[in-house]
């Protein structure tokens, strides 16, 4: 595996960073994933649901006020299960990435499960009419297999490594693959995801604002692209949307962002 920094022009708009604000539309499909022992765990899964059915609404709100794209990477169980969750993403302007099919870890998977579930989650976006140009691994978890099949299925950038906090390039097979890192420290989960048997911090968002803006201002210095992840069922709650809306404003009077979707900032880049 390679980990050559990516080359970019200059930013659109003479910006000086890019930020790309993503969300797991996960829904019920991370516990399900898990095994059927969550089939009858009803509080569970309404907390899963509670990303497309409440949260989704919020985040595309938030993002329309402030009139920035997004990329929401979306399980195939989801498309299936909540298909007017992909509409309305599609609907406002924004890119669908894939996540899997039941949000299974690939490295719990056979090769050909790994091709079951890419296979799976393209067959579901596809009857959206979606042909997704991004992947991002289930609980980013990244295997050599699925980083092969990642180039035989055309997929031109992956969101689901961190051997750097730049963009830069892995080798799929023999097919260049973009690689957009994200990092547990700007993903809302470890902060804020929560059940009785896998317990988060439950974290003050006023600490997780701190973290995010003080690295948004190190890529701004860098002049790199930066990722955040999200989930609707977690950064949807009110009082987390609140925060997040306290980053964009942050971002916006700390510097000239360009907010763009994985696939524009993958558009921009050669080697």
């Amino acid at each position: 595996m390679a980990d050559t920094p990516a080359v970019f022009p200059a930013w659109p708009g003479g910006a000086e960073v890019a930020v790309a604000l993503t969300f797991d539309v996960d829904g019920e499909s991370a516990w399900l994933g898990e095994g059927q022992q969550n089939e009858r765990r009803l509080t569970l899964l309404s907390q899963g649901r509670f990303g497309p059915a409440r949260g989704l609404g919020r985040i595309l709100d938030l993002l329309a006020e402030f009139g920035v794209p997004a990329t929401f990477y979306v399980p195939g169980h989801t498309a299936d299960q909540q298909p007017g969750a992909v509409t309305a993403i599609l609907a406002a302007g924004h890119e669908v990435g894939h996540h899997g099919y039941l949000h299974r870890g690939t490295d719990a998977l056979d090769p050909a499960g790994q091709r079951a579930e890419l296979e799976a989650g393209l067959a579901a976006l596809g009857r959206h009419g979606v042909r997704p140009a991004g992947y991002r691994s289930p609980g980013w978890e990244l295997t050599p297999e699925t980083l092969a099949l990642l180039g035989e299925l055309d997929f031109s950038y992956d969101s689901s490594l961190m051997a750097d906090d730049r963009p830069y390039w892995e080798h799929s097979g023999g097919t260049p693959l973009l690689e957009l890192p994200g990092h547990w420290s700007l993903c809302d989960w470890p902060y804020f995801g929560w059940t009785p048997y896998y317990g988060g911090l439950l974290a003050d968002p006023a600490a997780v604002e701190r973290i995010w803006l003080d690295e948004f201002m190190s890529a701004r210095q860098d002049g790199r692209a930066i990722t955040y992840t999200m989930h609707p069922e977690a950064v949807g709650r009110g009082y987390l949307a609140l925060m997040l809306r306290r980053v964009m404003t942050g971002m916006l009077s700390g510097g000239n962002p360009w907010f763009a979707t994985h696939a524009q900032i993958a558009a921009l880049a050669t080697r």
